[in-house]
């Protein structure tokens, strides 16, 4: 396996990972007041689109050739970097 698959690979799983964990979220979300639910479900859409940003950059790195994959891997991890830590200060307020 390449490097660049690998790669993909790992960033596939710890994608997948966030995104499970902020269905439990949600879910937790839900049973908060209903004045606190507004404020989750706009934190949670921002993490939807978070997410789904990040989904688009990692087939953006799958489809890119080997000249622009190191500028690619780190744009990668900066909108992977972004998505944690939005998901982590989301979790520590719920």
């Amino acid at each position: 396996m390449t490097t660049k698959n690998v790669y993909i690979e790992n960033m596939k799983k710890q994608l997948d990972e966030l995104n499970a964990n902020m269905q439990k979220l949600d879910a937790k979300a839900k049973e908060a007041k209903a004045d606190a639910q507004a404020t989750y479900h706009e934190e949670m859409r921002k993490l939807h689109q978070q997410s789904q940003l990040a989904v688009a950059k990692l087939d953006e790195l799958k489809a890119a050739g080997e000249d622009g994959w190191d500028k690619m891997v780190a744009e990668m991890d900066k909108v992977r970097d972004a998505f944690t830590h939005s998901f982590h200060y989301f979790k520590s307020q719920v």
